[in-house]
């Protein structure tokens, strides 16, 4: 199974592969559930012993725990060889990072010591803040897990399996075996100690990260990067002069104002479009002429023709009737030659896009009512950023500021021109849809579902007879690993959907778009893949008797829904094993660089350069709900089937390991939220505690009509919940308070200099200022005061002594700080000014003409068409250096295979804003 579920896509985790598989379960107890329901036996299950019993868990460690350790000892095998694959951070210069990255060892027991010596703050040297804390917070839910153990098992477990209830093997150990209400006492009296430690653990951590998250911003070189200093403002008046934009923000030094690109845009596709549509003919033009030279040099093929000339001709070799051509238009279109069109189209397109980039480089473009404000320090930004949060220190009723601290990359340009209003009536329309989608979302998976028990429908009703005339081959396919493919499917189209919605809500950068995503999907994952499952199978377990009692619904229900705990002890070990096994092994990134590398020709140099480059990056709004509602079912469960917790420890351990590997040696960061997300994760969680509670005085009100000594527990658990809601509210305050204060009142380093700058005219002297601002640019003040009218931030309300407790002294920011000198005490390099002047043009603006890479050849034809093509395209730049055929007509590209991706002619650098 498990190689099936790994063998789907190259691209996803086995995280939401055991989902899709454990809603295939959901669906297959819902088919039982409709279809079986005037059977004697049906959805009885879960009452007998052998589908609860220790033999079940048997039944599904093994086979897990063996397949993982032959992927284990695979990895082991193949990390040595293929490096491309397990280790691209260690030798792949395609960063542009100025900081460093571990070599591996090249010994066995060598590598295993140093990825135990290296540290995970490591992770922010060469990673990002995201990286490093998404595998801290594996170490948090192990930490909480192996505690809970402690906590609850010593008490719990004595409890339940002397309850008299009669249940036999795992069941002995959860709330269902036990029949007096007394001891339920003892549930209450563990729930209180365990989840008020898991909150103060969330609560600490949370302060934790809010200081880690402003060390880290503060640090040196955090602070001189130009991004740090810049404001997105939306909503912006087109008559407000940039003078007065100057004045009304003190420490405004470079302004950039977002134009209407919509039409530059499309131009720079369709430029983009037919440059790499050109490669593409170029190359294979080449690849064909090739391919006939070697069968003419085997004798299976006569060449074309010969110039009678002593040297050889490319010529001979092409075939005119098979030069490369496609279509303008998808089947109706016009059939042309690919590379004559592709020259004639781009000697166009070119002339055309230079005069319209010009045109708002120099600022005559259309506005879009957004300008983004780079400050002198990071003080100045924040100081802004709080005015227009407070409407008595707003300057400008209309202006909104959107986001603090902007990376240029993550800007999504389309939505810089919608409004705060229409953005949450897009925001409200989304969220209602997420809401319909998460509530329907059953329909689809219990369809696919059926389709694993298709055989017996099929045995049921008349009309699907001709199933079972199937071969058993094929039938064994379509209902064995055709509804986990499907169901995969599904669970794959969740956070995409999420994903595309966030985006049409308006949110203005892919962080805000990620983290609007971790929302919707974290609101899914619970939903769909905990409650609605969990209560499914205790009710499907149950069915028969209650519609023989209907009075007994509850009563059953309330002794079977700790059984249901059995699923998630298997659920942990099918995850922990798939996941850890899966995520080191990388089966997707191992066939398609290893074996489809080898097996399918490289199509362009292009393609081979990023095939190699190219690393894995994770999505922070899809990774973090799937691990995050992990530990809401272990937190869920860890008082009514204390089993689970000691499953999740291993289980979230072994992850850890994975994922801590591939951050090491393989993951980069694509989309940066600079903590952010893990801050929203840590919310999630407290998630656990209050479904946790809630079960409990669901249960506990359940028995009270049958033993009036339940009140006491139900009393307390209530309690807890009150009490949970108003810690809750209380902290989340007090991280609000606190964050704005550290933000206010720590000293925030000044660069050395300016990221860029002139030093004979600075920043406002360039051209760019103000591009599209209706004012002259002799009038903009060269400096400005830095004193803030926004007032200090209030206190806490946090009693002093609990203050402490959650934000102790070691873990401040000036103490966080030291400890990051390390990795970011020297300030970045100052950006060209170059770059620095196009930093937050729209990418329209400032892109170039792609630089086309096309294969040498050996019989001249590259070389002949990189002349003719620069002849026929001004300004266009095509080279055939590096890359070359081999003898089975293969692109070759020499610097790849050692690594020097930044030899290769379209290598661009990266740029840390």
């Amino acid at each position: 199974m498990l190689c099936a579920l790994h063998s789907i896509s190259s691209h996803t985790h086995s995280s939401w592969i055991a989902a899709a598989r454990f809603l295939q379960l959901n669906a297959m107890d819902a088919v039982r559930l409709f279809t079986r329901a005037d059977e004697n036996n049906a959805g009885s299950s879960r009452d007998t012993p052998e589908s609860n019993s220790a033999s079940g868990l048997v039944s599904t460690l093994i086979p897990n725990l063996l397949i993982a350790l032959l992927f284990v000892t695979l990895f082991f095998i193949f990390r040595r060889k293929f490096r491309r694959v397990y280790a691209p951070r260690t030798y792949i210069d395609s960063l542009g990072d100025e900081r460093k990255t571990p070599a591996p060892s090249t010994s066995f027991f060598g590598w295993l010591t140093d990825f135990r010596r290296i540290d995970d703050r490591y992770i922010l040297d060469h990673q990002s803040i995201d990286g490093y804390l998404f595998v801290r917070y594996f170490k948090l839910i192990v930490k909480i897990c192996f505690l809970g153990c402690c906590i609850t098992w010593p008490v719990l477990f004595p409890i339940n399996i002397t309850g008299g209830a009669g249940n036999t093997q795992l069941d002995l150990l959860s709330f269902s075996n036990v029949v007096s209400a007394y001891r339920y006492y003892a549930h209450a009296l563990v729930s209180c100690v365990f989840l008020g430690f898991v909150m103060v653990m969330i609560a600490r951590e949370s302060f934790f990260t809010i200081n880690i998250r402003q060390a880290y911003r503060r640090s040196p070189w955090g602070a001189s990067r130009l991004s740090s200093r810049t404001v997105l403002f939306t909503s912006v008046p087109k008559t407000l002069t940039q003078t007065a934009l100057f004045e009304m923000f003190p420490g405004v030094v470079h302004a950039w104002v977002a134009s209407n690109c919509k039409e530059l845009q499309e131009l720079v596709d369709d430029r983009d479009k037919t440059a790499f549509k050109l490669e593409d003919g170029e190359v294979k033009l080449s690849k064909d002429a090739n391919a006939n030279r070697l069968k003419v040099l085997k004798g299976k093929k006569k060449a074309y023709g010969f110039n009678g000339h002593d040297t050889e001709d490319g010529s001979r070799y092409i075939n005119p009737k098979d030069r490369p051509t496609h279509k303008l238009k998808f089947l109706i279109g016009k059939k042309v030659d690919t590379i004559e069109y592709g020259r004639q189209h781009l000697a166009e397109l070119i002339p055309k896009i230079t005069a319209e980039q010009d045109k708002h480089w120099n600022g005559q473009g259309d506005l879009v009512g957004a300008v983004f404000l780079e400050f002198d320090t990071q003080k100045s930004a924040q100081d802004a950023w709080v005015m227009m949060q407070n409407r008595k220190t707003k300057p400008n009723s209309k202006m909104a500021a959107r986001q603090l601290g902007v990376l240029p990359q993550e800007v999504v340009w389309n939505n810089l021109r919608i409004g705060v209003p229409e953005h949450w009536a897009r925001w409200a329309a989304a969220t209602a849809f997420i809401t319909v989608m998460i509530v329907f979302w059953a329909i689809p998976v219990a369809f696919v579902g059926s389709i694993s028990n298709i055989n017996y429908l099929a045995d049921r009703f008349s009309w699907l007879k001709w199933i079972l005339s199937i071969p058993k081959v094929i039938l064994g396919v379509v209902t064995g690993l055709l509804p986990v493919v499907l169901l995969a499917v599904l669970m794959a189209l969740v956070p995409i959907i999420c994903r595309i919605l966030a985006k049409l809500a308006g949110w203005v950068t892919l962080s805000q778009v990620e983290l609007q995503t971790q929302s919707w999907y974290f609101a899914f994952q619970v939903v769909q893949v905990f409650l609605i499952t969990t209560f499914s199978s205790a009710a499907s377990s149950v069915v028969n008797q209650v519609i023989a009692k209907p009075g007994s619904a509850l009563t059953l229900l309330s002794e079977n829904l700790p059984k249901a705990s059995n699923f998630y002890i298997n659920f942990f070990i099918l995850f922990g094993l798939s996941s850890f096994a899966g995520t080191l092994l990388n089966i997707g990134g191992f066939v398609t660089v290893v074996l489809l590398g080898r097996i399918l020709p490289g199509g362009t140099p292009r393609k081979v350069f990023q095939k190699l480059i190219n690393l894995s990056a994770p999505m922070w709004g899809s990774e973090f709900p799937k691990w995050v509602n992990l530990g809401v079912i272990a937190l869920s469960y860890s008082c009514i089937a204390p089993l689970v917790l000691g499953f999740a420890t291993v289980g979230m351990s072994l992850i850890y390991l994975a994922f801590r590997y591939n951050f090491l040696y393989t993951y980069e960061t694509v989309i940066d939220t600079r903590g952010a997300s893990y801050q929203h994760a840590l919310q999630q969680l407290m998630t656990g505690v209050y479904l946790s509670e809630i079960c409990l005085i669901g249960l506990f009100a359940i028995k009270v009509g049958d033993d009036r000594a339940a009140i006491g527990p139900l009393a307390i658990e209530v309690v807890l919940l009150v009490f949970t809601t108003i810690f809750h509210l209380s902290v989340r305050r007090a991280l609000r308070s606190h964050e704005t204060r550290v933000a206010y009142s720590d000293p925030v380093p000044t660069p050395q200099a300016t990221d860029g700058a002139d030093p004979e005219n600075g920043r406002n002297g360039q051209t760019v200022d103000g591009a599209g601002m209706p004012t002259e640019k002799s009038t903009l003040p060269l400096t400005k005061s830095t004193s803030s009218p926004v007032p200090p931030p209030k206190p806490t309300r946090v009693p002093g002594f609990l203050s402490k407790f959650l934000n102790p002294e070691k873990n401040s920011v000036p103490n966080l700080a030291t400890s990051l000198d390390a990795f970011y005490h020297t300030p970045q390099r100052p950006l060209p000014v170059e770059i620095a002047k196009r930093a937050y043009f729209n990418p329209a603006v400032t892109s170039p003409t792609p630089v086309l890479w096309i294969v040498r050849d050996e019989m001249g034809i590259s070389a002949r068409e990189v002349q003719n093509s620069r002849k026929a395209v001004l300004g266009l730049e095509i080279t055939d250096e590096q890359a070359t055929l081999d003898e089975k007509n293969k692109i070759v590209w020499k610097n790849g295979e050692e690594g020097n991706a930044r030899a290769a002619p379209i290598w661009e650098e990266k740029i840390i804003y």
